[in-house]
Formats: C-alpha cells, structure tokens, sequence
C-alpha cells in the first residue's frame, strides 16, 4: 500500500513575468477567444497570489520585466528549459510569441549564465519538456518539432522520451502531464486522452504508478501543475486531483488563475524553474 507519510519540499527559483500587458487579442490554441475581455487587474491579483504563495512556502521567485505588445510573456515557462544550470532557450511556433525568446535569452544571460543555446529547432520550453531526475519527458504535434528532441538530448546529455500530442485542446505537454516529484523517474501525473496510443503504452511502461487524471480534471488544465516534491499548486477546479494527491504523500494547494486560463495557461505556464546542479532535476 502507497504511503500517505507527508513527502519532503525542495527549496526551488523560479522565473515568473507579470501580467502587465497581458490580453488575447489572438488566438494560438483552443483556449483562447479575442472576444472574451481580459480582466488585467483580476489577472495581476492572481498571479501575485501564485508568487506570494511561492514566496510563503521557501521558494524563491526571479521576475522577468514585461515588454509591451508581448502579451504572452506571463507565461514564463516557454521561454527556456533548464536543467544543470544550462539553458536551452525557446523557438516559438507562432510569430506572435517569436520576440518573447530574445527577452528570456538576454535575462540569462545578463544573470551570468555562461551556458545557453539558441535553439535550430522549434520549442517552447517547459511548455514541452518536462523534468524527471534522469529524463526528459518532451511533448509534439502541435508546437514543439520532433527535430527539438535530439537537440534537447544533445545539449543535456539526457535521454529525451518523446510523446505525441493528439488533442488541440492540450497543445503542450504542460498542460496533460505533471512530474509530482523531480528526485525520481517514477512520479507524475498525467491525463491519457492528450496522448497518442502508443505514448499513453509508453507512459505506462515508464509510470505504472502514475496519478491518471480524469477528463474532467485536465478540461480544467488540473495538470497545469507545479510540484516542489511536496506541495502541489495547482488549478482550484481540478477537484478530482486533491484527494489522489493526499492518498500519496503531497499537500495539493489549489490556485485560481481563472484570467490567465483565458490565455490558455495556469500555475505552470507562468513558472519557469532554474534548476541548478545541485537542485531537484
């Protein structure tokens, strides 16, 4: 029987970017609709509420400037992936986002990160590469080229496990599948429907004991998450993950990004992690 022992949290940084000039004046995946207004002042309450509750539990929280006519920057976790201390940044599919990897590349770099690629293929950073403690999990078929793999692989010296994509609703891997605990390969969670047949074979070989969400739960991106190995942020409506979280160990803490989600984004797509050599990851 699975413990229910309370798990341990990992102090962790991450990279956020306020919603300052946030607005879907577009619309690059099902989620968003230019002809739903966009709260800014709700959308800013909300995510200041995500960092102060990363603040409240340990973390700390880097902030990224926001630049005016790049409405998408809250979304911090597409501009780069790191792992190491290294960074490959982003290549975004969709012109409207292009600028936002030139912004995220210069922070590194001015931070003093020695290490940083610019990518030759398409990828949106942590939108389709995940983090276990010896992989990375990584996400195609909308975004993401399969050419970004062997890139990944090549700059990491991690073995990258591709997974196909298969419903435009979950356009990136960030918002279908949630490493719960960075320290192992065994736990996540995930929802099947996202995935092709023959990744949802390989996610069960890989995680016989994964948390598999509900289609309810994922419609409400509940996989959208942020762990800390212990706590698990996550979208308040994802009702049917809090209990699964408790039975294992995790203390799920529930999150309303309800403007954000109109952008098509929640707790995860406004986290970006800088995982270091000595961090989870």
């Amino acid at each position: 029987m699975r413990s229910t022992a309370p798990r341990a949290a990992t102090p962790r940084r991450y990279l956020m970017c306020p919603p300052a000039h946030f607005r879907v004046t577009y619309s690059i995946n099902p989620w968003m609709d230019p002809g739903k207004p966009v709260d800014l002042p709700l959308a800013l309450a909300q995510w200041e509420d995500l960092r102060d509750r990363y603040l409240a539990l340990g973390h700390t929280v880097e902030e990224l400037e926001p630049r005016p006519g790049l409405p998408d920057m809250v979304f911090a976790a597409n501009g780069a992936t790191v792992v190491d201390g290294r960074v490959l940044g982003a290549r975004f599919a969709h012109p409207e986002r292009a600028e936002e990897a030139a912004v995220h590349a210069d922070w590194f770099r001015s931070q003093g990160y020695a290490d940083v690629l610019e990518p030759e293929h398409i990828n949106e950073g942590e939108g389709d590469f995940a983090v276990t403690a010896s992989w990375l999990l990584a996400g195609r078929g909308f975004r993401s080229s399969p050419l970004s793999h062997p890139e990944a692989q090549e700059f990491f010296g991690r073995p990258v496990i591709g997974l196909d994509l298969v419903d435009p609703r979950y356009y990136h891997l960030d918002t279908a599948l949630c490493v719960l605990d960075d320290s192992t390969d065994s736990e996540i969670m995930y929802y099947p429907g996202a995935f092709s047949a023959g990744s949802r074979e390989v996610l069960r070989r890989l995680f016989p004991d994964a948390l598999v969400a509900s289609e309810e739960d994922a419609a409400a991106l509940g996989l959208n998450a942020v762990s800390d190995g212990r706590h698990v942020l996550l979208p308040q409506a994802a009702v049917g993950l809090f209990e699964p979280l408790r039975a294992r160990g995790y203390e799920p803490i529930g999150m309303d990004l309800g403007e954000l989600l109109k952008g098509g984004g929640s707790v995860k797509c406004c986290t970006q992690e800088l995982r270091t050599a000595s961090s989870g990851g």
